[in-house]
């Protein structure tokens, strides 16, 4: 890097690169910061066990720790790897969840990555950020999940309990003395109890589809979740980058992702919707977010929005997509072109070997789509007369 000293200043000033990189502290050998391609910045201490193999030993995150704490916390770590005992003592959930993040989430590149960390900021690290580690027990687990589960429901304590279980599991590979405390039986969430075949009627529909023109960008993600019958990350995550000229929508595909349905011709309803949104400098997403973003918190904006709408049984944004698959059908078309739109994977020899794109079939479904529901949000006036006697 080229520099002189090292401070508190010029680590915070630290910039990520295409690969990770380190940084040595030349007041004391034995200390460096590791940076990440995502900005992570951790100290570590450096040095090797009397079998002559190299220790990296993690401190900490540098936004928790000063550069003077690292230096005794590194000098007390290395003594204690160069003398064969275990330098890692009593250490902050945080550092530990910091350093998991770091190898197991960050190196195997996950796609999650963003939502780990969403749950770890909002429900995990402000519960047991600087609590020591292994001071938490079950009850503390448990204590966790029924706050999440009151306040954001069962499918979110399941998460959080997903994310800290496999940081425990992952410490427990690392100290043969250590228990994870989660246990088989302390999900809130059953798959069983909560499958769904909710599809919205077509009054539901219609009072769906009345309030959401009505209600912003996010009434016009509804619509077009309806329109397109895709998943909601990828409406939400449409970048005007893909679309075309002729209305065509290349569908963005990650790795280690669900199939999709690729490219889509839209209907001229959905472009309509998709030209009424604002577009954003610096921002490239037909919904966007905060800074650069793309629109999140669906939760608690479908929370704001069905407090408007009349009374009717709960449903979810998948149910959209559910809705819009039946009402394909109803449109008269045919199973295999619509479940071609959604991106299903078709199996069997046909699913093999026919490499048909099926633009066009698809275009028509989408279609046949937007004229039904255009019909049932906007029925044709009565025809009948009322004869006067």
């Amino acid at each position: 890097m080229g520099r002189r000293t090292l401070t508190d200043a010029t680590i915070a000033g630290l910039k990520a690169k295409d690969k990770r990189y380190t940084v040595s502290d030349p007041k004391f050998v034995g200390l460096v910061v590791r940076v990440t391609p995502n900005g992570v910045k951790t100290f570590y201490a450096l040095t090797r066990n009397p079998l002559g193999k190299q220790v990296w030993h993690c401190i900490g995150p540098t936004h928790i720790y000063s550069l003077d704490e690292a230096r005794e916390l590194a000098r007390a770590a290395i003594r204690e790897i160069r003398a064969g005992r275990d330098a890692n003592g009593a250490r902050s959930f945080q550092a530990v969840s910091d350093e998991w993040f770091e190898r197991h989430v960050e190196k195997k590149g996950l796609r999650s990555g963003n939502q780990i960390k969403g749950y770890l900021r909002l429900h995990i690290l402000p519960a047991w950020g600087s609590r020591d580690f292994e001071s938490i027990r079950r009850n503390d687990v448990a204590k966790l999940m029924d706050h999440v589960e009151d306040n954001s429901g069962a499918a979110a304590a399941d998460e959080v309990l997903k994310i800290a279980g496999g940081i425990f599991r992952w410490y427990a590979t690392r100290h043969e003395d250590y228990a994870s405390p989660v246990i088989h039986g302390m999900h809130r969430y059953s798959q069983k109890e909560n499958s769904r075949e909710r599809i919205l009627n077509d009054d539901e529909l219609r009072a769906v589809w009345k309030q959401a023109e009505s209600n912003g960008s996010f009434g016009a993600f509804l619509r077009l979740l309806l329109l397109t019958s895709q998943r909601r990350e990828k409406v939400a995550k449409i970048k005007w980058d893909d679309l075309s000229p002729d209305g065509r929508w290349v569908i963005a595909t990650e790795a280690r992702e669900k199939p999709n349905a690729g490219e889509l011709v839209l209907p001229q309803a959905a472009l309509d919707i998709i030209g009424a949104q604002p577009r954003l400098v610096g921002n490239p997403y037909v919904f966007p977010g905060r800074g650069n973003s793309a629109m999140r918190g669906f939760a608690k904006r479908k929370q704001s929005f069905f407090a408007n709408l009349p009374n009717m049984p709960n449903w979810t944004l998948h149910d959209l997509r559910r809705t819009a698959r039946s009402l394909m059908t109803r449109a008269g078309v045919s199973n295999d072109h619509a479940e071609r739109v959604l991106g299903h994977v078709i199996g069997g020899v046909h699913g093999v070997y026919n490499r048909h794109e099926y633009s066009e079939e698809k275009a028509h479904a989408l279609r046949a789509l937007a004229g039904l529901i255009d019909n049932i949000v906007n029925p044709p006036a009565d025809n009948v007369v009322a004869l006067a006697l």
